[in-house]
């Protein structure tokens, strides 16, 4: 009765409404949970309707939380619940929202965002329950304050898998151009996938605009491409595969139709659409190529990728016509037409949304596969994240496990494997008493920009960070308050007397997170990398030893000496370990493998996969915890 009772009165908050989220939301009204909170920033789209059951082919373009909820309450009209079309990032989700709740539950497909609810549990004290799938590997885990690794004690691969809508509307890395560009080779010359399309997302989780009205207001040419919603393959056919044509529908007529979509850049850089005359009317002379030596290696300027473009196109269009009617080429890096092609459109496309460009040869190396999603893999893991769920409200937190869904079963024939959780890192830049990290950098060249963007927000997940120089006068060197530290952006950190052995204190106030970075100057780093985090990706965690009380900062402790000062950053993953026994070991003696966009081991992303222990030999190497490129 005790348990029947805590499920009536609970409140739970379910974050993500995509494959995991809506096999958890049908389970969880099911089992008899009546309070229920469902937050998504996503909308609904055709191809999600293979596997998120919830949506039919008349919601598309439609709040994929507001959807849900219809859509449970139809079977469940008793249940009480509140849907949020929001980004679990914003603001207004702070510490005192997390704390309305007995329990979080992660549906995420991206690993800034599990970074960030990782903290926001971790701050408020909830225990949260963290999945992730990746094809037909999942993983399920459960995450508390001092009692349990947490998210990110564990280093994580590279995220390798992105949402759709970040592919094609909003990308803020090269990896996003450069999937994006593997598509349009298959949408333009290859096979087509309604997945895998290329064209502006009209049903963009952020886009509050109708349309209708943005066609009439988009200023795109009715020439040379106007945006029309046909087969790119087929819009490209009728064009004879023009490269002008092709160049000014991708990267002015889209953009500029990116542009009608006003919500998306109101908190991001807006892009800068190419028009391909204007681009010929640039000086050869002032086209710069970046880097010397090997030619794969050196990055041309918007002119060269422009005239790279298209001359892959022509060499492309000869090949499908050689082929004959109906023909279709095959993407292979190792096919030079086809790299060029890559490489050409994902640097126009970085250039488009203010991104460094890229080498060939980076492109080369750094285009990935996508792992599909599975139906059943996620109905699985749903499932799984019910039953820890109620093993925590029934006080059996003991009996909870992190549990791998393997592809094939292990030598005892299990295909679930339960892990005893594992103790925290007491080395964890999160959830260390005291989280300090020590980065090395040449303090000449490296500017505050690149110490806030690449080193706070996008290693170490920070979403509004405040730094302060310990210098003994509390130098402020970032501030969170819009324009209050602007002029400090492009100044080196040697110009505010940073130098080796510097230490800096970074607060960011709405994760209550603070971080100190301790500065290593060095002028000997390996080319083009512009800072290494010391001890980074360790072999094996640390033994846990007795935390700090009482000293210095203690994220999500109101009675930290220091009180956090800051005010937030960013978002999708899973990690998947593969093991071949069930006996229970402590997850933190296996091996991980892929599979779910910075560091934790078991979750959903199998990004811990690569540096987890030594034992499994069977994993797969896809990363899925953050790689989730599946829902």
């Amino acid at each position: 009765m005790a348990l029947a009772d805590s499920l009536f009165s609970c409140r739970v908050l379910v974050v993500g409404a995509g494959g995991i989220g809506c096999e958890l939301l049908k389970n969880l009204v099911l089992t008899g949970f009546k309070n229920i909170e469902v937050i998504d920033l996503d909308t609904i789209d055709v191809s999600n309707l293979n596997r998120q059951f919830l949506f039919q082919k008349k919601h598309v373009g439609k709040s994929k939380a507001q959807v849900a909820k219809e859509s449970v309450l139809r079977f469940c009209p008793s249940a009480n619940i509140t849907a949020y079309h929001d980004s679990i990032m914003n603001p207004d989700y702070n510490m005192e929202f997390f704390r309305n709740f007995q329990l979080v539950m992660n549906a995420l497909d991206n690993r800034a965002a599990r970074n960030h609810v990782n903290r926001m549990c971790l701050a408020a004290d909830i225990p949260l329950i963290e999945s992730g799938t990746a094809g037909y590997l999942g993983q399920v885990t459960v995450i508390k304050k001092g009692q349990t690794e947490c998210y990110e004690c564990q280093p994580k691969p590279t995220q390798k898998t992105f949402p759709g809508c970040t592919i094609r509307n909003t990308p803020s890395e090269p990896i996003h151009c450069i999937v994006w560009a593997k598509y349009l080779f298959n949408q333009l010359f290859g096979e087509e996938d309604a997945d895998r399309e290329v064209s502006p997302d009209t049903a963009d989780p952020e886009a509050a605009w109708n349309p209708a009205d943005a066609a009439a207001r988009a200023t795109a040419s009715d020439q040379d491409g106007d945006i029309k919603r046909v087969s790119t393959k087929e819009w490209a056919r009728s064009t004879g595969y023009d490269p002008v044509k092709l160049f000014n529908k991708l990267f002015k007529d889209d953009i500029m139709y990116l542009l009608t979509m006003d919500k998306l850049w109101k908190k991001r850089k807006a892009p800068l659409p190419l028009d391909w005359t204007e681009i010929q009317q640039i000086e050869s002379s002032q086209e710069e190529s970046c880097g010397m030596g090997l030619k794969d290696q050196q990055v041309l300027g918007v002119q060269g990728y422009t005239q790279l473009f298209r001359r892959s196109v022509e060499t492309l269009r000869s090949q499908l016509i050689e082929k004959g009617e109906g023909a279709e080429l095959v993407w292979d890096k190792d096919d030079p037409s086809a790299m060029d092609f890559v490489s050409a459109a994902a640097n126009l496309r970085m250039n488009v949304f203010s991104m460094n460009m890229k080498s060939r040869f980076d492109v080369k190396s750094m285009a990935g596969n996508i792992i599909p999603a599975i139906a059943t893999t996620n109905a699985v893991i749903a499932g799984l994240i019910v039953l820890e769920a109620l093993k925590i409200l029934n006080s059996d937190f003991d009996q909870c496990r992190t549990i791998f869904l393997n592809k094939q079963p292990n030598p005892r024939k299990k295909l679930l494997v339960p892990c005893a959780l594992d103790r925290p890192n007491s080395n964890c830049y999160v959830c260390a008493s005291k989280p300090e990290v020590t980065v090395k950098l040449n303090v000449h060249k490296t500017i505050v920009q690149a110490l806030q963007d690449k080193i706070l927000k996008e290693k170490f997940g920070m979403v509004a960070p405040d730094v302060q120089i310990e210098d003994g006068k509390g130098t402020i060197l970032i501030s969170s308050e819009e324009g209050e530290t602007e002029a400090n952006n492009n100044k080196f950190l040697s110009g505010f007397g940073i130098r080796n052995g510097s230490r800096l204190q970074a607060d960011d106030f709405l994760q209550d997170y603070t971080l100190l970075v301790n500065v290593i100057h060095s002028e000997e780093l390996e080319k083009d990398v512009e800072f290494e985090v010391v001890g980074d990706a360790p072999d094996k965690a640390p033994a846990p030893s007795a935390p700090e009380e009482g000293k210095n900062i203690a994220n999500g402790n109101k009675d930290s000496a220091q009180p956090s000062t800051s005010s937030k950053a960013a978002a999708e993953d899973d990690d998947v370990l593969i093991i071949d026994s069930d006996e229970e070991p402590s997850s933190s003696t296996m091996e991980a493998s892929p599979e779910s966009s910075n560091r934790k081991r078991k979750h959903h992303d199998a990004d811990d996969a690569a540096s987890k222990r030594k034992r499994l030999d069977q994993q797969p190497s896809d990363d899925d915890e953050d790689i989730i490129a599946l829902d």
